[in-house]
Protein backbone atom coordinates (compact mmCIF):
# COMPACT_ATOMS: atom_id res chain seq x y z
CA UNK A 1 0.00 0.00 0.00
CA UNK A 2 2.78 2.53 0.63
CA UNK A 3 5.09 1.52 -1.70
CA UNK A 4 3.48 4.07 -4.64
CA UNK A 5 3.95 6.98 -2.47
CA UNK A 6 6.93 6.09 -1.70
CA UNK A 7 7.76 5.94 -5.21
CA UNK A 8 6.19 9.20 -5.99
CA UNK A 9 7.87 11.06 -3.02
CA UNK A 10 11.20 9.37 -4.47
CA UNK A 11 10.65 10.71 -7.81
CA UNK A 12 9.85 14.05 -6.86
CA UNK A 13 13.00 14.68 -4.53
CA UNK A 14 14.91 13.96 -7.44
CA UNK A 15 13.04 15.97 -10.39
CA UNK A 16 14.51 18.69 -11.65
CA UNK A 17 11.53 20.53 -10.93
CA UNK A 18 11.69 19.42 -6.99
CA UNK A 19 13.88 22.68 -6.08
CA UNK A 20 11.99 24.88 -8.05
CA UNK A 21 8.28 24.33 -6.33
CA UNK A 22 10.23 23.85 -3.07
CA UNK A 23 11.32 27.49 -3.31
CA UNK A 24 8.45 28.84 -4.57
CA UNK A 25 6.31 27.23 -1.67
CA UNK A 26 9.08 28.80 0.78
CA UNK A 27 8.56 32.12 -1.01
CA UNK A 28 4.87 32.23 -1.20
CA UNK A 29 5.39 31.37 2.86
CA UNK A 30 8.02 33.83 3.53
CA UNK A 31 5.58 36.52 2.36
CA UNK A 32 2.59 35.58 4.15
CA UNK A 33 4.40 35.53 7.15
CA UNK A 34 6.00 38.82 6.05
CA UNK A 35 2.44 40.40 5.93
CA UNK A 36 0.04 38.76 8.75
CA UNK A 37 0.52 39.06 12.32
CA UNK A 38 3.13 36.91 13.07
CA UNK A 39 5.59 39.22 10.99
CA UNK A 40 6.86 40.35 14.09
CA UNK A 41 7.60 36.77 15.38
CA UNK A 42 9.45 36.03 11.99
CA UNK A 43 11.73 39.08 12.35
CA UNK A 44 12.59 38.46 16.01
CA UNK A 45 13.64 34.85 15.29
CA UNK A 46 15.79 36.01 12.34
CA UNK A 47 17.77 38.30 14.39
CA UNK A 48 17.73 35.53 17.34
CA UNK A 49 21.44 35.11 18.29
CA UNK A 50 22.90 31.60 18.36
CA UNK A 51 26.23 30.84 19.31
CA UNK A 52 27.48 34.63 18.81
CA UNK A 53 25.47 35.04 15.17
CA UNK A 54 21.88 35.72 14.55
CA UNK A 55 19.75 32.98 13.11
CA UNK A 56 19.98 34.65 9.58
CA UNK A 57 23.49 35.00 9.70
CA UNK A 58 23.53 31.18 10.43
CA UNK A 59 21.64 30.56 7.00
CA UNK A 60 23.22 32.71 5.18
CA UNK A 61 26.51 32.72 6.03
CA UNK A 62 26.41 28.79 6.92
CA UNK A 63 23.51 26.79 5.17
CA UNK A 64 24.69 28.72 2.00
CA UNK A 65 28.24 27.52 2.42
CA UNK A 66 26.74 23.88 1.67
CA UNK A 67 24.73 25.43 -1.34
CA UNK A 68 28.01 27.60 -2.98
CA UNK A 69 30.01 23.86 -1.96
CA UNK A 70 27.18 21.76 -4.56
CA UNK A 71 27.62 24.70 -6.73
CA UNK A 72 31.58 23.91 -6.83
CA UNK A 73 31.06 20.26 -7.25
CA UNK A 74 28.58 20.91 -10.08
CA UNK A 75 31.11 23.11 -12.19
CA UNK A 76 34.21 21.06 -11.26
CA UNK A 77 32.45 17.82 -12.49
CA UNK A 78 31.32 19.68 -15.66
CA UNK A 79 34.12 21.32 -16.33
CA UNK A 80 36.24 18.23 -16.50
CA UNK A 81 33.70 15.72 -17.94
CA UNK A 82 30.18 17.14 -18.28
CA UNK A 83 28.80 19.66 -20.96
CA UNK A 84 31.51 22.05 -20.22
CA UNK A 85 34.45 19.97 -20.70
CA UNK A 86 35.61 21.04 -23.91
CA UNK A 87 35.72 24.88 -25.69
CA UNK A 88 32.77 23.32 -28.25
CA UNK A 89 30.49 22.51 -25.34
CA UNK A 90 31.35 25.70 -23.21
CA UNK A 91 31.46 28.29 -25.98
CA UNK A 92 27.63 29.50 -25.85
CA UNK A 93 27.02 29.12 -22.54
CA UNK A 94 29.85 30.66 -21.71
CA UNK A 95 29.97 33.64 -24.19
CA UNK A 96 26.36 34.06 -23.01
CA UNK A 97 26.46 34.10 -19.24
CA UNK A 98 29.01 36.78 -19.86
CA UNK A 99 26.36 38.90 -22.05
CA UNK A 100 23.60 37.76 -19.19
CA UNK A 101 25.91 39.52 -16.38
CA UNK A 102 27.40 42.33 -18.13
CA UNK A 103 24.02 44.16 -19.86
CA UNK A 104 22.13 43.99 -16.54
CA UNK A 105 25.00 45.01 -14.32
CA UNK A 106 25.02 48.05 -16.90
CA UNK A 107 21.25 48.46 -16.76
CA UNK A 108 21.32 48.68 -12.94
CA UNK A 109 24.68 51.25 -13.02
CA UNK A 110 22.48 53.79 -15.50
CA UNK A 111 19.14 53.72 -13.70
CA UNK A 112 21.28 54.13 -10.44
CA UNK A 113 24.17 56.80 -11.49
CA UNK A 114 22.60 60.13 -9.86
CA UNK A 115 22.73 58.42 -6.64
CA UNK A 116 26.30 56.37 -6.36
CA UNK A 117 25.31 55.20 -2.60
CA UNK A 118 23.17 52.80 -4.37
CA UNK A 119 25.40 51.60 -7.32
CA UNK A 120 27.12 48.63 -5.02
CA UNK A 121 24.04 46.45 -5.85
CA UNK A 122 24.95 46.40 -9.67
CA UNK A 123 25.87 42.77 -9.35
CA UNK A 124 22.36 41.84 -8.46
CA UNK A 125 20.56 41.45 -11.20
CA UNK A 126 23.46 39.91 -13.14
CA UNK A 127 22.78 36.16 -11.42
CA UNK A 128 20.79 33.57 -12.63
CA UNK A 129 18.69 31.42 -10.55
CA UNK A 130 18.80 27.90 -11.48
CA UNK A 131 15.98 25.99 -9.13
CA UNK A 132 13.17 28.23 -10.66
CA UNK A 133 14.50 28.46 -14.20
CA UNK A 134 14.41 24.74 -14.58
CA UNK A 135 11.36 24.13 -12.23
CA UNK A 136 9.37 26.58 -15.04
CA UNK A 137 11.40 24.85 -18.00
CA UNK A 138 10.85 21.28 -16.71
CA UNK A 139 6.83 21.61 -15.98
CA UNK A 140 7.02 22.80 -19.66
CA UNK A 141 7.20 19.66 -20.99
CA UNK A 142 7.95 18.33 -24.21
CA UNK A 143 7.39 22.18 -25.66
CA UNK A 144 11.19 22.75 -24.62
CA UNK A 145 14.01 20.42 -26.56
CA UNK A 146 16.13 18.68 -24.39
CA UNK A 147 19.20 19.83 -25.37
CA UNK A 148 17.71 23.76 -24.07
CA UNK A 149 17.96 21.93 -20.61
CA UNK A 150 21.01 20.91 -20.79
CA UNK A 151 22.15 24.36 -22.02
CA UNK A 152 20.56 26.28 -19.62
CA UNK A 153 21.84 24.15 -16.90
CA UNK A 154 25.48 24.56 -18.48
CA UNK A 155 24.89 28.67 -18.43
CA UNK A 156 23.46 29.07 -15.01
CA UNK A 157 26.56 26.85 -13.70
CA UNK A 158 29.03 29.01 -15.69
CA UNK A 159 26.28 32.52 -14.21
CA UNK A 160 27.33 30.65 -10.44
CA UNK A 161 30.87 30.61 -11.15
CA UNK A 162 30.54 34.58 -12.28
CA UNK A 163 28.73 35.41 -9.22
CA UNK A 164 31.30 33.68 -7.16
CA UNK A 165 33.91 35.59 -8.88
CA UNK A 166 31.47 38.98 -8.26
CA UNK A 167 31.72 38.04 -4.49
CA UNK A 168 35.25 36.98 -3.86
CA UNK A 169 36.56 39.93 -5.48
CA UNK A 170 33.62 42.99 -4.80
CA UNK A 171 31.77 41.76 -1.92
CA UNK A 172 35.13 41.09 0.66
CA UNK A 173 35.99 43.62 3.14
CA UNK A 174 38.36 44.33 6.18
CA UNK A 175 40.66 41.46 5.14
CA UNK A 176 42.08 39.53 8.38
CA UNK A 177 45.27 38.48 6.88
CA UNK A 178 46.35 35.76 9.90
CA UNK A 179 42.56 34.09 9.19
CA UNK A 180 43.44 34.16 5.81
CA UNK A 181 46.50 32.43 6.41
CA UNK A 182 44.39 29.58 8.18
CA UNK A 183 41.83 29.16 5.54
CA UNK A 184 45.18 29.03 2.98
CA UNK A 185 46.89 26.09 5.68
CA UNK A 186 43.45 24.38 5.37
CA UNK A 187 43.25 24.44 1.11
CA UNK A 188 46.42 22.95 1.17
CA UNK A 189 45.70 20.10 3.97
CA UNK A 190 42.35 19.40 1.68
CA UNK A 191 44.95 19.47 -1.56
CA UNK A 192 47.60 17.01 0.33
CA UNK A 193 44.58 14.71 0.96
CA UNK A 194 43.51 14.94 -2.68
CA UNK A 195 47.16 14.40 -3.95
CA UNK A 196 47.51 11.62 -1.97
CA UNK A 197 44.15 9.79 -3.30
CA UNK A 198 42.09 10.06 -0.01
CA UNK A 199 39.13 8.50 -1.04
CA UNK A 200 37.09 8.82 2.21
CA UNK A 201 34.95 12.24 2.65
CA UNK A 202 35.23 12.74 6.55
CA UNK A 203 38.77 14.12 6.34
CA UNK A 204 37.93 16.76 3.74
CA UNK A 205 34.29 17.78 5.52
CA UNK A 206 36.80 17.68 8.94
CA UNK A 207 39.15 20.38 7.48
CA UNK A 208 36.53 21.76 5.59
CA UNK A 209 34.23 22.85 8.53
CA UNK A 210 37.38 24.35 10.14
CA UNK A 211 38.07 26.26 6.43
CA UNK A 212 34.56 28.25 7.11
CA UNK A 213 35.58 29.33 10.30
CA UNK A 214 39.16 31.04 9.32
CA UNK A 215 36.90 32.17 6.14
CA UNK A 216 34.23 33.14 8.26
CA UNK A 217 36.70 35.47 10.32
CA UNK A 218 38.99 37.08 7.05
CA UNK A 219 36.76 39.14 5.52
CA UNK A 220 36.10 37.04 2.28
CA UNK A 221 32.16 35.77 2.48
CA UNK A 222 32.10 32.41 4.66
CA UNK A 223 30.39 31.00 1.78
CA UNK A 224 33.53 30.77 -0.68
CA UNK A 225 34.90 28.27 1.67
CA UNK A 226 31.87 25.88 0.55
CA UNK A 227 33.69 26.29 -3.56
CA UNK A 228 37.04 25.92 -2.50
CA UNK A 229 36.37 22.82 -0.49
CA UNK A 230 34.41 21.49 -3.55
CA UNK A 231 37.18 22.51 -5.82
CA UNK A 232 39.45 19.96 -3.83
CA UNK A 233 37.48 16.92 -3.33
CA UNK A 234 38.55 14.41 -6.04
CA UNK A 235 36.53 14.00 -8.63
CA UNK A 236 38.00 10.60 -9.86
CA UNK A 237 40.08 7.72 -7.85
CA UNK A 238 43.54 7.73 -8.61
CA UNK A 239 43.89 4.05 -9.32
CA UNK A 240 41.30 1.79 -10.07
CA UNK A 241 39.32 0.26 -7.43
CA UNK A 242 36.14 -2.22 -7.97
CA UNK A 243 33.38 -0.85 -5.92
CA UNK A 244 34.96 2.80 -5.26
CA UNK A 245 32.87 6.14 -6.59
CA UNK A 246 34.48 9.30 -6.53
CA UNK A 247 34.44 11.52 -3.35
CA UNK A 248 32.81 14.44 -5.61
CA UNK A 249 30.14 12.04 -6.82
CA UNK A 250 29.19 10.69 -3.17
CA UNK A 251 29.67 14.25 -2.01
CA UNK A 252 27.37 15.41 -4.85
CA UNK A 253 24.30 13.44 -4.70
CA UNK A 254 24.36 13.58 -0.34
CA UNK A 255 23.84 17.25 -1.16
CA UNK A 256 21.48 17.72 -4.14
CA UNK A 257 17.88 16.96 -2.35
CA UNK A 258 19.16 18.76 1.15
CA UNK A 259 20.26 21.65 -1.14
CA UNK A 260 16.77 21.40 -3.02
CA UNK A 261 14.37 20.94 -0.48
CA UNK A 262 15.66 22.30 2.55
CA UNK A 263 18.69 24.55 2.41
CA UNK A 264 17.68 26.62 -0.64
CA UNK A 265 13.76 26.78 0.49
CA UNK A 266 14.96 28.02 4.20
CA UNK A 267 17.05 30.73 2.79
CA UNK A 268 14.41 31.80 0.86
CA UNK A 269 12.08 31.81 3.77
CA UNK A 270 14.69 33.69 5.68
CA UNK A 271 14.95 36.53 2.76
CA UNK A 272 11.59 36.81 0.86
CA UNK A 273 9.71 37.91 3.53
CA UNK A 274 9.06 41.84 2.95
CA UNK A 275 6.12 43.46 4.43
CA UNK A 276 3.78 45.04 1.59
CA UNK A 277 1.91 47.36 4.06
CA UNK A 278 2.18 50.86 2.19
CA UNK A 279 3.56 49.48 -0.79
CA UNK A 280 2.57 51.15 -4.17
CA UNK A 281 3.68 51.25 -7.69
CA UNK A 282 6.09 53.83 -7.57
CA UNK A 283 7.81 52.45 -5.09
CA UNK A 284 8.95 50.30 -8.28
CA UNK A 285 10.28 53.57 -9.68
CA UNK A 286 12.56 54.14 -7.04
CA UNK A 287 16.20 53.57 -8.84
CA UNK A 288 17.12 50.49 -6.49
CA UNK A 289 13.92 48.22 -7.18
CA UNK A 290 13.49 49.75 -10.83
CA UNK A 291 17.40 49.02 -11.64
CA UNK A 292 17.19 45.81 -9.84
CA UNK A 293 13.76 44.90 -12.25
CA UNK A 294 15.17 46.30 -15.26
CA UNK A 295 18.33 44.74 -15.00
CA UNK A 296 16.51 41.51 -14.93
CA UNK A 297 14.34 41.64 -17.30
CA UNK A 298 15.66 43.33 -19.90
CA UNK A 299 19.48 43.29 -19.39
CA UNK A 300 19.55 39.41 -19.11
CA UNK A 301 17.89 38.78 -22.48
CA UNK A 302 19.36 41.85 -24.21
CA UNK A 303 22.97 40.43 -23.32
CA UNK A 304 22.63 37.02 -23.61
CA UNK A 305 20.83 37.34 -27.31
CA UNK A 306 22.99 40.04 -28.26
CA UNK A 307 26.55 38.10 -26.93
CA UNK A 308 24.72 34.67 -28.13
CA UNK A 309 24.06 36.14 -31.98
CA UNK A 310 27.31 37.48 -32.14
CA UNK A 311 29.28 34.71 -31.26
CA UNK A 312 27.12 32.41 -33.74
CA UNK A 313 27.16 34.57 -36.29
CA UNK A 314 31.17 34.56 -35.99
CA UNK A 315 31.11 30.55 -35.88
CA UNK A 316 32.37 30.08 -32.46
CA UNK A 317 29.28 28.86 -31.71
CA UNK A 318 25.69 26.86 -32.22
CA UNK A 319 22.58 27.09 -31.40
CA UNK A 320 21.78 23.96 -29.05
CA UNK A 321 20.59 20.92 -31.61
CA UNK A 322 16.72 20.85 -31.84
CA UNK A 323 16.70 24.42 -30.30
CA UNK A 324 15.74 27.28 -32.68
CA UNK A 325 16.17 30.83 -31.65
CA UNK A 326 12.38 31.06 -30.63
CA UNK A 327 13.13 28.84 -28.18
CA UNK A 328 16.27 30.03 -27.17
CA UNK A 329 15.20 33.55 -26.51
CA UNK A 330 12.31 31.85 -24.29
CA UNK A 331 15.28 30.82 -22.10
CA UNK A 332 16.97 33.83 -21.80
CA UNK A 333 14.28 35.37 -20.88
CA UNK A 334 13.77 32.61 -18.06
CA UNK A 335 17.35 33.59 -17.13
CA UNK A 336 15.45 37.11 -15.71
CA UNK A 337 14.61 34.84 -12.74
CA UNK A 338 17.02 35.98 -10.51
CA UNK A 339 15.99 34.79 -7.16
CA UNK A 340 18.17 33.39 -4.97
CA UNK A 341 21.29 34.40 -6.09
CA UNK A 342 19.57 38.07 -6.46
CA UNK A 343 18.51 37.78 -2.76
CA UNK A 344 22.33 36.71 -1.46
CA UNK A 345 23.92 39.17 -3.53
CA UNK A 346 21.56 42.23 -2.27
CA UNK A 347 22.16 40.69 1.43
CA UNK A 348 26.00 41.38 0.94
CA UNK A 349 25.75 44.81 -1.63
CA UNK A 350 23.27 46.58 1.50
CA UNK A 351 24.11 44.77 4.44
CA UNK A 352 22.01 46.09 7.75
CA UNK A 353 19.81 48.43 5.27
CA UNK A 354 16.04 47.05 5.67
CA UNK A 355 14.33 49.61 3.66
CA UNK A 356 16.91 49.19 1.16
CA UNK A 357 16.68 45.66 1.54
CA UNK A 358 12.71 46.08 0.94
CA UNK A 359 13.19 47.81 -2.14
CA UNK A 360 16.10 45.56 -3.42
CA UNK A 361 13.34 42.15 -2.79
CA UNK A 362 10.59 44.36 -4.88
CA UNK A 363 12.72 44.95 -7.82
CA UNK A 364 13.42 41.01 -7.81
CA UNK A 365 9.87 39.65 -7.59
CA UNK A 366 9.33 42.36 -10.19
CA UNK A 367 11.95 41.40 -12.34
CA UNK A 368 11.73 37.50 -11.84
CA UNK A 369 8.00 37.30 -12.05
CA UNK A 370 8.01 39.18 -15.45
CA UNK A 371 10.83 37.09 -16.64
CA UNK A 372 9.11 33.97 -15.62
CA UNK A 373 6.10 34.53 -17.19
CA UNK A 374 7.58 36.13 -20.44
CA UNK A 375 9.58 32.88 -20.98
CA UNK A 376 6.76 30.63 -20.30
CA UNK A 377 4.55 32.62 -22.94
CA UNK A 378 7.37 32.36 -25.71
CA UNK A 379 8.47 28.85 -24.88
CA UNK A 380 4.60 27.84 -25.21
CA UNK A 381 4.09 29.63 -28.33
CA UNK A 382 4.83 27.98 -31.63
CA UNK A 383 7.26 30.26 -33.53
CA UNK A 384 5.42 31.72 -36.11
CA UNK A 385 6.21 30.06 -39.37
Amino acid sequence: MLDRPRRLIAAFVHSESAGGIALMVATAFALIVANSPLAEIYLLALHQKIAGLSLLHWINDGLMALFFLLVGLEIKREMIEGELSDWKKRALPGIAAAGGMIAPALIFLAVTANHPQWTQGWAIPAATDIAFALGVITLLGSRVPASLKIALTALAILDDLGAIAIIALFYSHDLNLWMLGGALACALILYGFNRAGILRLWPYLLVGAVLWFFVLKSGVHATLAGVVLALLVPLKPRAHRAGVHAPLRRLEEALHPWSALVIVPVFGFANAGVSFAGFHAGVLAEPVPLGVACGLFFGKQIGMMLFSVAAIRLGIAQLPQGANWHSYYGMCLLCGIGFTMSLFIGYLAYPGSEALLDQVKYGIFAGSLLSGIAGAAVLMRKPLT
